[in-house]
């Protein structure tokens, strides 16, 4: 599906790239995939960090590159939803692998990030966010959202 409209964010410190995540974690429900590309060091792994903290999951947030996804359940204090964190780099764009995780059902009662998801994660669900980020030389973060499907621009925290 198309993109219905597209909205860019500056975020000048690694700070402003977890507080937007904290914010998108506010808004978010169950079901939503959100697919994050960018260049390593453009903040994929500190905005999953602040979207965890808005949905108030339990556990570190770190990159899951060597085990390709983790799961975060909700704290007791949380919004109740379970993060699950993935990281695509590794899987190459082999469909076969990222079918093997099974995220299609984990979408059903979770949130799924899916780091370097941008050509290998959109078939999971038509409905999905896609934020570009890139690191600019003075190290300041931008961030594209390019919503897809249900997704809009008016529900997110920009």
């Amino acid at each position: 599906m198309v993109a219905t409209s597209v909205k860019t964010v500056e975020l000048p410190l690694v700070e402003d790239t977890e507080e937007f995540g904290r914010k998108l974690g506010g808004v978010v429900r169950a079901g939503d995939l959100v697919l994050l590309a960018g260049p390593l060091g453009a903040g994929k792994t500190a905005l999953v960090r602040g979207l965890a903290a808005g949905l108030g999951v339990e556990g570190r947030v770190s990159s899951p590159t060597f085990v390709i996804a983790r799961v975060h359940g909700p704290a007791a204090e949380g919004r109740g939803i379970s993060l699950v964190h993935v990281d695509a780099y590794r899987l190459g764009g082999h469909l076969d692998e990222l079918d093997d995780l099974d995220l299609d059902t984990d979408l059903v009662d979770a949130v799924v990030a899916v780091e370097w998801g941008e050509g290998v994660a959109e078939r999971l669900s038509e409905d999905h966010l896609l934020i570009r980020l890139e690191r600019q030389a003075d190290d300041v973060r931008t961030a594209q959202l390019i919503p897809h499907g249900e997704w809009r621009l008016r529900d997110l925290p920009v």
